[in-house]
């Protein structure tokens, strides 16, 4: 039980993931999974930038946890191209609860591993992560 409050390592390949993502916009997204057998988080899936938000929802188990960085671009009320980046901790309430413990204490150390999150959400059910609510926190 030592590493539920330690957290897990974060492999190489989610940070790496993330600037390519961050930099040079080649991912929409990026979806994180705890192995618990190897105690690390790595990626599980990565979206291609013509990939859609509901490409994305899609990705994510019913009823497992899972870390998401979704790169969300919008048009502001002055008409100007922005983005944003949206950290989404996915903790589904029919996921196991010794998964929901590993997921909460991993979080905040994960989280620092990425640098330039702009916005985070978390989420238990589709409804507190849909478009609309990615569309008012991104201003």
């Amino acid at each position: 039980m030592a590493n539920a409050a330690s957290g897990m390592a974060v492999h190489d390949d989610c940070k790496l993931r993330f600037l390519e993502l961050k930099a040079k916009r080649t991912h929409r997204f990026i979806v994180f999974k705890i192995e618990e057998k190897q105690k690390q988080v790595v990626v599980e899936k990565v979206g291609e930038p013509a990939q859609s938000y509901e490409d994305f929802t899609a990705c994510l188990p019913d009823n497992e946890c899972r870390y998401a960085v979704y790169d969300f671009d919008f048009v502001t009320a002055e008409n100007c191209q922005k983005s944003r980046i949206f950290f989404i901790a996915w903790s589904p309430d029919t996921a196991r609860v010794r998964s929901k413990m590993i997921y909460a204490s991993t979080k905040e150390r994960f989280k620092r591993e990425l640098d330039g999150i702009q916005v985070e959400l978390q989420a238990t059910d589709p409804t507190e992560m849909g478009l609309d609510v990615i569309k008012s926190r991104a201003n």
